[in-house]
């Protein structure tokens, strides 16, 4: 058996609290039980990013859980981001996760709403959202601010958690998609993880209008980058993913390409360098959805190799 430090430190807070350029990307955990799978991708890219996320059941598709992952990623000495969505649990059984992910050291927590389950492979699933995203940010700030459950009792030690939220800048109409941030950041958010930004001029009107608002002065904006794999991959998600633009330049880029996996890393660091120049970004989230491999040689090609590594908090 092995004993968890409880950690006082937080790699992602403090590399964005610095004013660093930051660094952020994410694991899909397997659909079976073995860790070994997220500790090799752990390894691989601990120089890559300050922090890595553990997606949750990502498309409503049952795997290893977040919480777990996370436990997975400090043993190889990685600050994990633990991914917690409203879709599958009630407020007593996110309240608990919130005092279990900080009872391992696990002080970074992304609040999302969750996939409808009809997307995933379990269509007849009932869901839960007996809380959004929102009130989910608001029930862990007054956990760790205020020391209170939502019933109104007590906690006695405290989570210490870096809240974050995801934004999606590129659903119609996008005013509403900058009040919606702001009603995260109200709630508690300090850093936000965007959607993939496949439109710079969408984003950057998106920016503005949140720099407008004093929001970039609020909370840290991590910018969405997703290597694409293929011209048809592209083209499905022009046409066919709501909330998502790709630029028709883009789609052209990849049907004219004889090289698909360099169009995607020159892609991928061509955007990296332009929303790095963009005022209030203060990072990117790199998503490469099972592609994790091509990660390294982005970070490298984009200037933000090596990121600092965290030191291993697992005790013998």
């Amino acid at each position: 058996m092995r004993a968890y430090e409880m950690k006082t430190d937080n790699a992602l807070k403090q590399s964005l609290q610095s004013g660093t350029f930051t660094v952020t990307t994410e694991i899909g955990p397997p659909r079976h039980c073995g860790g070994d799978y997220i500790q090799q991708q752990g390894r691989m890219l601990a120089l890559c990013a300050d922090a890595i996320n553990i997606t949750d059941n990502q498309t409503a598709i049952a795997r290893l859980s977040s919480l777990a992952g996370c436990v997975l990623l400090q043993a190889v000495g990685v600050d994990p981001v633990l991914q917690m969505t409203c879709r599958d649990r009630n407020r007593i059984a996110l309240q608990s996760d919130v005092l279990g992910a900080a009872s391992l050291g696990i002080n970074t927590i992304l609040c999302l709403t969750g996939d409808h389950q009809k997307f995933g492979n379990h269509p007849e699933a009932k869901n839960v959202f007996d809380l959004d995203s929102i009130q989910l940010i608001a029930m862990i700030k007054a956990m760790r601010d205020e020391g209170k459950f939502l019933s109104g009792d007590e906690i006695k030690v405290k989570p210490d958690i870096f809240i974050g939220c995801a934004a999606n800048p590129f659903a119609d109409p996008v005013e509403l998609r900058v009040l919606r941030l702001e009603k995260k950041i109200n709630a508690g958010a300090e850093f936000i993880q965007t959607q993939p930004v496949l439109e710079i001029d969408r984003f950057q009107t998106f920016m503005e209008m949140a720099a407008q608002r004093g929001l970039t002065d609020r909370a840290y904006v991590l910018a969405g980058i997703m290597p694409i794999k293929s011209a048809r991959m592209a083209r499905y998600m022009q046409k066919n993913v709501p909330g998502m633009l790709v630029s028709e330049s883009i789609c052209k880029q990849f049907e004219r390409s004889t090289d698909i996996r360099q169009t995607a890393i020159d892609l991928a660091v061509e955007q990296i360098k332009i929303v790095k120049q963009i005022s209030g970004v203060a990072g990117v989230h790199i998503m490469a959805v099972a592609w994790e491999e091509i990660i390294p040689e982005i970070v490298d090609r984009a200037g933000l190799y090596p990121r600092t590594r965290a030191v291993p908090r697992v005790a013998p």
